[in-house]
């Protein structure tokens, strides 16, 4: 498993416009879905990615976490489900995850957002700009590091609690999206 890890992208970027749909129920979601929350998660997932697998639990667990302080959470597969039908919405529906999870079949939101691997962790205030990019913790498959979502953690108290953003954001790492061939 080669790791690709996510650029630096500048604090208050807006966040990209989107039309995606989610894979268990259908619902279409744009950026315009999240109005009137205190900010929202973007994360660019998929099902067999090692690095994915291996902090999915404790990220659902943070999406509820904050669910009840105004934090929406939505993930969002851009890899080519024809080459990795792992990642086909029927199968991506099996993660039950408690957030929606979107199929990006044209790949245009991984391009909008810059999105570059699995998992590659946005958090924008409630304005839609862009507060924290980076990873959850230092924890990652082999390396014996307990997950603790502790860098995500303190990126949305400290968006919740009206602080700057976190000077230090450092990159999450995972496989590389799995982009069409052109």
């Amino acid at each position: 498993m080669a790791a690709t890890a996510s650029p630096v992208t500048p604090s208050g970027t807006p966040l990209p416009d989107f039309k995606l749909r989610d894979v268990a129920d259908g619902t279409v979601y744009t950026k315009g879905s999240f109005a009137g929350c205190a900010g929202i998660q973007v994360a660019f997932i998929c099902r067999h990615c090692p690095y994915v697998v291996h902090m999915r639990d404790e990220f659902a667990r943070i999406a509820t976490e904050f669910e009840g302080k105004g934090i929406r959470t939505v993930g969002i597969c851009s890899n080519d489900a024809v080459a990795y039908p792992d990642d086909a919405p029927d199968k991506l529906r099996e993660m039950r995850l408690p957030f929606p999870v979107l199929h990006d079949e044209t790949q245009d939101a991984a391009r909008a957002f810059g999105a570059v691997c699995t998992p590659d962790l946005f958090l924008y205030d409630a304005s839609g700009r862009l507060f924290y990019r980076g990873r959850m913790d230092d924890s990652s498959p082999g390396n014996g590091r307990p997950v603790t979502g502790s860098e995500l953690r303190s990126a949305i108290e400290k968006l919740l609690s009206g602080s700057p953003a976190p000077c230090d954001q450092r990159a999450s790492i995972g496989c590389s999206i799995k982009w069409k061939k052109s």
